[in-house]
């Protein structure tokens, strides 16, 4: 959950010399941030440094990342004669940066290396919004109105995706997440419509024996579907209980989550108390992997992430040397 990120004083300095696309387009650094972020940390898997847009890029949209501000598409896709236009993605030939930083970050690395992508209805709504927004209206009103269209850019921006995640693998990775990160803004019954098949296709389509990590926000309500999509994990925002979000998706599959970001500015023996509490709620069942419910906000003291690290691990040995399971 954005291991490298503004909050490392390691991660400004590479930044202080590369723009962010140009950070994701350098492999030495990408591999560098990803490893030393790892290394920092003590956490028990790596996920490669890179953005879940970066497949857009060769689409055309004119994806920018302004100094400061999140992505700007500046020829969004409004009618579906813009999705018509779109050409169509070859991941190999698109961002060859990524693969080959996969290939450096897994070389020096001690730990398992995430892959990820965005997933077709988050990657979707930054294609019809032009950035990101608060109620996407545009996003649903161009699914509500344009249906054949919608499906359409689903189903290419699918097909891309699960290119995309194949070939990171074939590059090194252990495991992939798809992060759906503004998927809980739509309602079930429009969840089940518009965007379930599409997952289930690219979730289905990833290669066969690589765990798949599939990540929302906002999706409590959406949870049973989500699970119906597919994925070997669900994760789960810090919203709802873990232990409640758990039986609803069934003890069959694993749970990634879900401390609270905003409980890593608490001070140290507050986030142990958070923490604890995920680890009892996971008490008695294999498959639980502690992570923040969403990614590491920018105020957050380093320390406070390392002690973290380091607090669930000495919880989760003794839970262990008990035979309690999680």
């Amino acid at each position: 959950m954005r291991q490298a990120g503004r909050y490392m004083p390691e991660y400004r300095e590479v930044r202080s010399r590369l723009g962010f696309l140009e950070l994701c387009k350098d492999t030495d650094a990408a591999a560098e941030v990803t490893v030393t972020a790892a290394e920092r940390l003590g956490v028990d898997a790596a996920i490669i440094f890179a953005d879940i847009l970066l497949i857009l890029e060769p689409m055309g949209v004119g994806l920018e990342y302004p100094t400061g501000d999140g992505p700007v598409l500046h020829h969004p896709v409004r009618s579906a004669a813009d999705v018509a236009r779109l050409p169509d993605v070859d991941a190999a030939a698109a961002v060859p940066f990524v693969y080959e930083a996969v290939r450096k970050a897994r070389a020096a690395l001690k730990v398992p290396l995430i892959g990820f992508s965005g997933a077709p209805f988050t990657l979707a709504s930054y294609v019809i919004e032009g950035g990101g927004s608060r109620d996407y209206i545009r996003t649903k009103t161009f699914m509500y109105r344009e249906p054949q269209a919608w499906h359409a850019l689903m189903r290419r921006l699918a097909t891309a995706v699960t290119d995309y995640l194949n070939r990171q693998i074939a590059a090194g990775v252990q495991a992939v997440q798809v992060f759906d990160s503004w998927v809980g803004c739509l309602a079930p019954d429009d969840y089940e419509r518009y965007v379930l098949p599409h997952m289930h296709e690219v979730i289905r389509g990833v290669t066969k024996g690589t765990p798949v990590i599939h990540f929302g926000t906002g999706t409590a309500g959406l949870l049973e579907l989500m699970r119906a999509a597919g994925g070997d994990v669900i994760g789960i925002d810090w919203r709802i209980d873990l232990g409640a979000a758990w039986q609803r998706v069934g003890y069959d599959v694993g749970v990634q989550g879900n401390l609270d970001p905003v409980a890593l500015l608490a001070p140290v023996p507050e986030i142990r108390q958070h923490a604890a509490r995920i680890l009892d709620r996971a008490r008695g069942h294999d498959g639980h992997i502690f992570n923040l419910g969403h990614g590491v906000l920018p105020d957050t003291p380093v320390e406070h992430v390392i002690a973290l690290v380091d607090m669930v691990h000495e919880m989760s040995s003794k839970k262990a040397a008990l035979g309690a399971g999680g």
